[in-house]
Formats: structure tokens, sequence, C-alpha cells
């Protein structure tokens, strides 16, 4: 398995470079852990707002959740100067809008700027590490992908890709590291676009969207679906441990061989629809319709109180279906 349980150090001062919602999520979880954070934005009034609202609404759920004892919500400040935020870092996280040459050239002054031991990982959720660190070249052994997920203050998985010149040492350096901030760490095994979870995802979000499209189901409809149906198999098992179930005690052989030949059947389109004028009204229209009224902050604020409670029910699973122990 990708995901093991090795050692783990909690980086002391981790810089985030980026203030949108994920770099905001990642400074919290790095504070829930007991680091110091120096963020860095160009807009620093803007940042300062941003954060400091994404911890008064995160700190609730990370006090249920279990604080490292070291933990401060205060301990952090913003700066629009990047050789002061990274320059004394240990772990360096990018998050600056997904767009390459932009990507490119902000790793580039990191790379740059940054102390030579210090890990830099860039949440891009798409792009290869190897393209990302084209125009690194000081130390770009050290640059490498870490994809998290929405929240990242509560959700533990990290997808870590390393590029042509990421270095092993990175890799393994970036694992204890993440573990340290009391995450997953997933080791993708070769750098392609998209990664693994994305990929996924977006195959399912292409397939939602030509059903609204052809008036199958609305957004509603789609939601529940996967709520109600294979949403909650897959908060423990996956795709492919829930298919070897289905296929009872012969397990994935027998389920092969007896659903295996509807693969072949033009079931789902994958192809994204266009995106019309129509398309788009109906997707917005279902989706403020679900939204009942309910500001984005109130739909987080359940959001994250559901997945607190999750996260400590699937715990008492995983350890022993898949063999995992700890703090996820």
């Amino acid at each position: 398995m990708n995901i093991t349980e090795q050692s783990a150090y909690r980086p002391e001062r981790v810089a985030i470079v980026g203030s949108g919602v994920i770099g905001c999520g990642w400074a919290v979880r790095a504070l829930a852990a007991g680091a110091e954070v120096v963020a860095y934005d160009t807009d620093v009034d803007t940042a300062r707002r941003r954060l400091a609202e994404t911890v008064d609404i995160a700190w609730p759920s990370l006090i249920r959740r279990g604080l490292a004892e070291e933990a401060d919500r205060d301990r952090w400040r913003v700066t629009d100067d990047l050789a002061d935020a990274v320059g004394q870092a240990d772990l360096i996280q990018e998050n600056v809008p997904e767009q390459l040459a932009l990507k490119q050239t902000v790793l580039s002054d990191i790379d740059g700027a940054a102390p030579m031991d210090a890990l830099i990982g860039s949440s891009t959720s798409g792009i290869k590490p190897t393209e990302l660190a084209a125009g690194c070249g000081h130390a770009p052994e050290r640059i490498f992908v870490a994809h998290p997920f929405n929240p990242v203050y509560l959700l533990p998985l990290v997808e870590l890709v390393g590029g042509e010149r990421t270095s092993a040492a990175t890799i393994e350096a970036a694992q204890a590291a993440y573990r340290g901030l009391g995450m997953r760490p997933l080791v993708v095994r070769r750098e392609i676009e998209g990664h693994i979870a994305d990929r996924l995802m977006e195959a399912l979000w292409r397939e939602a969207l030509h059903l609204v499209n052809d008036g199958v189901a609305t957004t509603e409809e789609i939601d529940a679906a996967v709520v109600y149906g294979a949403g909650l198999r897959w908060s423990l098992m996956g795709t492919f441990l829930t298919f070897h179930l289905a296929g009872g005690e012969a397990g994935m052989q027998h389920m092969l061989e007896q659903f295996g030949p509807a693969l072949k059947l033009p079931w789902t389109k994958l192809q994204a629809p266009e995106l019309t004028d129509e398309l788009i009204e109906r997707v917005v229209a279902g989706s403020e319709h679900q939204a009942a009224g309910r500001s984005v902050a109130e739909l987080e604020a359940r959001r994250d109180a559901f997945l607190t409670d999750l996260l400590g029910l699937v715990e008492r699973y995983w350890p022993e279906a898949e063999g995992l122990t700890g703090r996820i």
C-alpha cells in the first residue's frame, strides 16, 4: 500500500503562499498541529480577513477532533514579502491560481528564497510537478505536488507526486511532514494530470452534468443518489473493495465475471457536455434550491460538523478494515 504508518514530524514553521480557500485551509491545519504559520499574499488586508474567518469557522471542529498541545489559533501573520514568509520555513505550501506560468514563476521565486532544507509543495489539482519545477534552478529536487482536499483542515488525504527531478528523499521527508500535520499521505506512483482522486471525481462530475443536461435527474436527485447510496460505502471501503463484496463469497473474481461485460455497454458518456446557457441555468438553479436560502458559511459549518462526526466513526473501523493504526 502507498498509505503507510511511517515516521512523522511536525514542521515548526509553515509558509503559506497564496491565501485563498485552500491556502487558508492549510494554514489552519498547521496551526492545529502546533506549527507557526506565515502567509504570503500581495493583498495583505484581504488575506488577514480570510485567514481570521477560516480560523473562526474551523476551530470548533478542530477542538472536537483534538488539538496538538502546542496549538495556538493566533500564531500566524501575513506578509507581502515572499522572502520574509519562506526564509525560515520548514515546509512551504504554494496555493496560487491554477495557471502554469504563474505557478512556475512563484515556485522559482520560492526556490531562490527558501532554505536549502525546506520542503516545497504545490497544491495544484492537476499540473504535473515536472512542469511546475521547470523554472527552478536552485534546488528543484525538493519541489513536489502536495494536493489536498477541501476543507483541508479536516480532510486527511494529501496526494504527493514527485517530478523528474524530485528526489526520493524529498518524498520520504514530505510523507513524514504531512503526517506531522495529521494527514494521510498517498504517494502517486507516477505523475499524471489530475493525479488520482480528481480524475475519479471528474469522471463522476461529467456524468452528473450529462444527467442534468438530458433531463434524467435534478442536481438534488443526483446528490441524493451519491449520499444515500455509493457515498456511504465509499467512506469506508472505496470502489474496489466495495465491488469485491458485490461478488459474494467468490469476491472480485465473480463480480468481474458477472458484471464485467456491462463495462462494454454505452451507459456512460464521460466526455463533458457543452456548458450551454441552459445547462448552466439548470445547475445553478438546482444548487440554489438545495441550499434553501442558507449561506455558504452556514453550509460550511454544517459540512464541518458532519465531517467531524464521520471522521470519528471512520477511525473506529479503519484499523480493522485497512490494517491502519493511529489518528488520521
